[in-house]
């Protein structure tokens, strides 16, 4: 990571970052509740691989160094997930993004308790994508994961490593894991996976085994 990221006051997401400007929620955040004090590096990305440093000037920020750009990785990460229960999630969603998965998409398996019906998903999806802009903020990223759903599981998995005891050793070279729901895999999806993995030896939760595999995969390509 590059050191003005990691160093700097607040880190926010724009629209523009060659003409970054704060919205009221920004404004509040920043200089409410971080107290930034005029002189502070801020940092801004569009979430798109585009970042800038700034400076806070009386409760705004000004442009204070060149645009730079973040090539997105060679080998993208793909998480696909059966949906948990509650608010897991925006906890799922908050870590992966945290983590740096390029992308989620979300599945109706076909042991699956919790779907989304086509009224619901778009408010789901939206709230999602405000946990992952509010944790790309955090962790200091410059690009936003796409977030998808709900698809069925049956056009996710033949392109995916399946998670499932028994399976093989998650390796490097994976870039499409599909955690089940917590009733397991079907017969018949499993035959549809690309291959099956595993996680270890205990039993996880979805989100769990979701974050367990993202960051095995993200740390073999770094």
């Amino acid at each position: 990571m590059n050191p003005t990221l990691r160093r700097a006051g607040a880190h926010v997401l724009v629209d523009d970052v060659a003409l970054p400007a704060l919205d009221d929620a920004a404004v509040h955040h920043l200089f409410r509740v971080l107290r930034i004090g005029d002189g502070e590096t801020i940092t801004v990305t569009d979430g798109a691989g585009y970042w800038r440093s700034c400076r806070a000037r009386a409760g705004a920020i000004e442009p204070d160094g060149d645009v730079a750009f973040v090539p997105r990785r060679e080998a993208p990460i793909t998480v696909a997930v059966a949906i948990p229960k509650q608010d897991r999630p925006e906890w799922l969603v908050q870590k992966l993004t945290e983590l740096g998965v390029d992308s989620v998409v979300f599945c109706h398996a076909e042991r699956s308790v919790v779907r989304w019906d086509a009224d619901r998903a778009d408010k789901h999806l939206a709230k999602l994508r405000t946990v992952a802009e509010a944790a790309l903020q955090q962790s200091r990223g410059v690009w936003l994961p796409e977030i998808h759903g709900p698809r069925p599981a049956r056009d996710v998995l033949p392109g995916a490593a399946a998670a499932e005891p028994g399976g093989r050793p998650l390796a490097v070279t994976d870039r499409v894991v599909a955690i089940g729901p917590e009733g397991g895999w079907s017969p018949t999806e499993l035959e549809l996976a690309a291959a099956t993995v595993t996680l270890g030896d205990t039993v996880l939760r979805v989100e769990t085994a979701a974050v367990a595999a993202a960051a095995r995969l993200v740390a073999g390509r770094a």
